[in-house]
């Protein structure tokens, strides 16, 4: 059960800035978290991002994390990851990553999910679109387009990107005011989206294993991802 941040938060000091010597030691020890997010990445964004591109994406992540956070204590990690993982999405945003026939195709899917939905009171599984003309391939890669689409939003929702929901690098009572903002949006959340929210946050786990965690199909976890982003965000923007 999730009952605080996904992420450790830190209250920020003026540090000095590592040497060029340091940043390599740093970037070499940490770059289990590098692997560790690549590998939660990939399965959404492989089809899209070859996977050495997105490993030399991620160090990038590193090194900025290293740079804005200064010397490395037992709150880096949780950062790092967050940093991390935010240079992958973004490196995806700015490749305009499904470009206007594959958008297309995209949002015929889309439609035609929503007509089946509708038919079946559930979500359609891959083949049940074949009819349609959609391949079980299409629709697998539809699945993590929509997945990687909506692991932005959350990450979104809760980093410090600029025009986004502030949670690192803040002042330590602002911090604690929005921590215990994003304590009680969670709380909005069921057992089981907060358990997905857990297993993605806390237990790195990408799409495909949240699935076979929790019994469920992709496709259903992506749906319940939505509604993760949905809830989030109506509570964030009404308060």
């Amino acid at each position: 059960m999730l009952t605080s941040a996904p992420y450790e938060m830190q209250a920020f000091q003026t540090l000095s800035p590592l040497t060029p010597a340091q940043e390599s030691h740093y970037l070499q020890a940490y770059l289990p978290l590098v692997r560790k997010v690549v590998k939660q990445l990939a399965p959404q964004c492989s089809c899209v991002m070859e996977r050495e591109d997105m490993q030399q994406v991620a160090l990038i992540g590193l090194l900025d994390a290293l740079r804005r956070y200064g010397k490395p204590d037992e709150g880096f990690g949780g950062y790092a990851v967050q940093r991390i993982r935010g240079a992958v999405l973004d490196a995806l945003r700015r490749l305009d990553w499904r470009p206007r026939q594959l958008r297309q195709k995209f949002y015929h899917i889309k439609d035609l999910i929503r007509e089946r939905r509708k038919v079946l009171g559930r979500e359609p599984e891959p083949g049940e679109l074949e009819a349609d003309g959609v391949s079980a391939a299409e629709y697998q890669q539809y699945l993590a387009l929509e997945g990687a689409d909506t692991l932005e939003s959350l990450d979104a929702l809760l980093s410090d990107r600029p025009g986004e929901l502030p949670l690192l690098g803040r002042r330590l009572e602002d911090q604690i005011v929005t921590q215990h903002m994003l304590s009680r949006a969670l709380q909005t959340l069921s057992a089981k989206e907060q358990q997905i929210l857990y297993l993605y946050y806390q237990q790195d786990m990408n799409l495909k294993e949240i699935a076979l965690v929790l019994g469920l199909t992709e496709a259903r976890i992506c749906q319940l991802n939505k509604k993760i982003a949905e809830k989030l965000h109506t509570y964030f923007f009404s308060h």
